[in-house]
């Protein structure tokens, strides 16, 4: 991007950025650069279409330039830009939460019918979410869903403090309590629902991952204890005395989990309900009643 006449406009500051990017072996580089040069001019698709010439400032011209920089280095490209969609919604992340990601919709849309069914049963449905981080799973619900309410438990003071940020940004915190709580401990009540994505990687498997995962989301969100399954087990003893009569458990899990998570729970009284898979066709959520 240093040969400003032909950067300046907003379709050169795209082919700029993508041909940087593919430079530097980012899987996709023309849909990254499309967002970075999106959020940070201000523009949208329609505008590149209607107008490529459109002259882009200096001060517009080095925040692309800065987040070009950083996505080559390995950067998710939604760190960068500071929020990342999930269920049609705007969630804003932080440095102690994980990225919303598509497949975790998979959950979302399992327990959804539930929640639905039991508020117009009960006139409200009580979701209980272990390790909340964004807020994303249970405000996704509470969207669909105008009877029911949630709580957000997690250890991590940040990442409460982005999922009361996300409530109130999305008009549901009225609905919606973020609890500081280590698993059950500072928990009360009993719920409907106790929905959970937890940490979920074998502790000496993390340094393997994806360098997008391994050195940018939390490792607090990531590290399941030595064989991936310790949340399991924490759920699976804790959460009987959480659940109203005829609750449920719904959990994420990793692609090959699925029959060491239901042996967890079946020892501990439940059956498995529904089991889903993600785009990707893998194992991916699991519901659970007693």
């Amino acid at each position: 991007m240093a040969e400003t006449s032909k950067t300046a406009t907003l379709s050169g500051a795209f082919r700029a950025a993508r041909d940087r990017l593919a430079g530097a072996g980012v899987e996709n580089p023309a849909l990254d650069a499309r967002l970075i040069v999106e959020h940070f001019s201000g523009t949208t698709r329609k505008d590149a279409i209607l107008m490529p010439d459109h002259v882009l400032g200096a001060e517009v011209l080095a925040a692309i330039e800065a987040a070009i920089a950083r996505r080559t280095v390995g950067e998710p490209v939604h760190r960068i830009l500071g929020f990342r969609e999930f269920y049609g919604l705007k969630f804003y992340l932080s440095p102690e939460t994980l990225e919303p990601r598509p497949d975790t919709e998979t959950l979302v849309d399992m327990v959804l019918p539930f929640v639905r069914e039991t508020a117009e049963r009960e006139g409200e449905c009580r979701i209980l979410d272990l390790g909340t981080g964004t807020g994303a799973i249970p405000l996704a619900l509470l969207s669909q869903v105008e009877k029911a309410v949630a709580v957000g438990a997690d250890i991590s003071q940040g990442a409460l403090t982005t999922a009361r940020r996300n409530a109130g940004e999305l008009g549901l915190a009225s609905r919606f309590t973020a609890k500081k709580s280590d698993w059950f401990a500072k928990i009360s009540g009993r719920f409907h629902l106790i929905v959970s994505n937890p940490p979920y990687i074998a502790t000496k498997d993390i340094y393997g991952l994806e360098r997008d995962v391994r050195d940018f989301d939390p490792h607090l969100a990531l590290d399941g204890g030595d064989d991936g399954l310790d949340p399991y087990r924490i759920i699976a003893a804790e959460a009987a005395v959480h659940l109203e009569r005829g609750g449920k458990i719904a959990l994420e899990i990793g692609f090959d989990q699925r029959i060491d998570v239901t042996g967890i729970f079946r020892e501990a009284g439940y059956e498995l309900a529904v089991a889903r898979h993600d785009l990707a066709g893998n194992d991916r959520a699991l519901f659970f009643q007693r």
